[in-house]
């Protein structure tokens, strides 16, 4: 395993020549990435950064993953428009405990640290502290995009959140990291890190950030948004959900989460592989194949009657679901039929319609059912 492929799906890797050097000192680098333990699930998007700290160990290569316990009593600003709530120690240690079994789904946990940044950060005098925030200024701080939009809107900014990074920086240095992993907002207090490194006399740790994974709703998969698939979540729940995504999601998710290209042609089965790959990799093949016995039995197929009214299918391609359900007589207008899409009431073949425009292909005698009591068959008008 190659550069490429440790870096594959990064946005960014800062500096990337850097990387080429520290992979050839010949001992196990130190990949470090800061885990939010706000919330109690963790996500298929959360899982990006743990691939990445997989590919390493596959190298032989140490997995950190620090428990941001003491910096949660500030709350990452990262992306927020105000200061996040303050939540409770118990829970916090809950929540660590549940996401280091989730993540071992994914990484190895024989080749992982797991760190409680309380453990250094606690112990930090009011003199440490001094020397550590004058490591970067507060101009340089207020570069954050975050930062610099809430300062321009006269918006609360607390200097315990201006300190963060600089917390955050502090890992890196308590831990001596080689490699910090994150998101894409995460890049400033990754490359804070390494300026802060440096100052405490360490070599400076690699920025390397993944991209975020997109739900079925459009917007980043985010446990605070109720849009994600849990990496432990219940095989049925986790086959389902993924069925959800809208075709135009299937080159991102194979991309991130499969790390291949989507097979193409029918995008229903192409999610039925994904769907399996998905819940053998938490739960095992066993569990893959009766989730999707499950999802056969009980979402896609049709309860509907022997009889039902046909129509030929459009030429177009795609085809406007739309304009097809006004002219067939499945909605009382495009308006009407966009809604019920919407609100998941038109299915075909009994999946939920995610998407306005659909493959033709996918459609070929298809049925498609409009709330509970509407049923049409597709010809082939061709």
């Amino acid at each position: 395993m190659g550069l490429e492929e440790l870096t594959r799906n990064a946005v960014d890797v800062l500096p990337v020549d850097e990387l080429g050097r520290k992979l050839k000192l010949g001992r196990p680098l130190r990949v470090k990435l800061g885990i939010d333990v706000t919330a109690p699930d963790v996500t298929l998007g959360n899982g990006i950064p743990l691939q990445r700290m997989r590919a390493f160990q596959n190298e032989g290569h140490i997995g950190v993953l620090i428990v941001g316990d003491y910096t949660t009593r500030i709350g990452d600003p990262s992306g927020r428009s105000k200061e996040r709530p303050i939540i409770d120690p118990e829970e916090i240690d809950r929540n660590a405990k549940r996401f280091f079994d989730d993540a071992a789904t994914i990484i190895d946990p024989e080749r992982t640290e797991v760190r409680f940044n309380s453990e250094w950060l606690s112990k930090l005098d009011f003199a440490e502290i001094l020397r550590l925030t004058r490591t970067t200024t507060v101009a340089r701080l207020l570069e954050r995009e975050d930062f610099s939009k809430r300062f321009a809107a006269k918006a609360p900014i607390s200097v315990s959140e201006l300190l963060y990074p600089l917390m955050q920086a502090y890992d890196s240095v308590a831990v001596e990291a080689d490699v910090e992993l994150g998101g894409t907002d995460q890049l400033f207090n990754l490359l804070t890190g390494r300026e802060v490194m440096q100052q405490y006399g360490l070599e400076p740790q690699v920025a390397l950030t993944v991209a975020y994974l997109d739900s079925w709703d459009g917007t980043g998969m985010s446990a605070s948004r109720g849009n994600y698939v849990g990496l432990r979540e219940a095989p049925e729940d986790q086959f389902g959900k993924v069925m959800r995504i809208p075709d135009s999601l299937l080159e991102q998710w194979y991309r991130l989460i499969a790390e291949q290209p989507s097979p193409g042609g029918d995008p229903m089965q192409a999610k039925l592989t994904l769907a399996r790959f998905i819940v053998t990799r938490s739960h095992g093949a066993d569990a893959a194949r009766r989730a999707e016995e499950h999802f056969t039995r009980v979402v896609r197929e049709v309860t509907a009657p022997d009889e039902m009214p046909e129509a030929p299918l459009p030429d177009d391609d795609p085809v406007h679901l739309p304009k097809l359900l006004a002219d067939t007589g499945l909605a009382g207008s495009t308006s009407e039929a966009r809604r019920l899409i919407a609100q998941g009431g038109l299915k075909i073949d009994g999946a939920p319609a995610t998407e306005l425009d659909v493959p033709r292909e996918r459609l070929n005698h298809a049925v498609l059912q409009a709330g509970k009591r509407r049923f049409l068959r597709l010809t082939d008008g061709s």
